[in-house]
């Protein structure tokens, strides 16, 4: 199998969290992309994804697995299924849910940055900006709120958590969201003694 990824993406991030925690790493080749707005990517477009998102998971029969979320449940289900994603019952709609919620945090933040490193200066929308970012900061109190994040046994959410905290500290470094939500900031410290967390780390901004 092969993955396209960006060391930056927190989508990309996670499937490869997934990957390391469900001992499926080894069997993954990562093939690096480039996926940026205002930037042709047409061979991308044609043979991977016509949405040109990243990651991509590519088998080796040849089709292709799109979206973060997808690609973790391809995995799980792979390595013998129930160890990220619940397989039945209340719970695992509660976690599709709550992984939707961050998901969507990723969005908003995603549109954050190109609104103000992509869109030329004269044509940035700021109140269309501050709503997103909005999205993404109610979202962490939600789960900053939420009573047993941080002492379940890891799971898809988590893995979104921690990657929507790591984006945050990569690309808004002085939003403030360790003073805001102390609760989130000891969950961060601790997945980061993860290895699969502390090795999937973006790079240094």
């Amino acid at each position: 199998m092969k993955l396209t990824f960006s060391p930056a993406s927190p989508f990309a991030r996670k499937v490869r969290i997934a990957a390391i925690e469900t001992g499926l790493i080894d069997r993954i080749e990562f093939v690096a992309a480039t996926v940026a707005p205002g930037q042709p990517n047409d061979q991308y477009a044609r043979d991977i994804n016509p949405l040109k998102k990243l990651p991509a998971l590519i088998l080796d029969n040849g089709e292709v697995v799109v979206d973060s979320y997808v690609i973790t449940e391809y995995l799980d289900e792979l390595a013998g299924g129930g160890k990220l994603i619940p397989t039945s019952g209340p719970t695992r709609w509660k976690v599709k849910s709550d992984h939707s919620l961050l998901n969507g945090m990723l969005d908003s933040m995603l549109l954050c940055r190109y609104e103000k490193m992509v869109r030329p200066q004269g044509l940035q929308w700021q109140a269309w900006a501050d709503d997103h970012w909005n999205r993404a900061w109610t979202g962490m109190a939600r789960f900053e709120n939420a009573p047993d994040v941080a002492s379940r046994p890891l799971d898809i959410v988590q893995i979104a958590l921690v990657c929507v905290l790591g984006y945050a500290d990569f690309r808004f470094a002085d939003c403030g969201w360790r003073k805001a939500y102390p609760k989130l900031d000891a969950f961060h410290q601790k997945m980061l003694e993860r290895p699969s967390v502390k090795i999937s780390a973006p790079p240094a901004a």
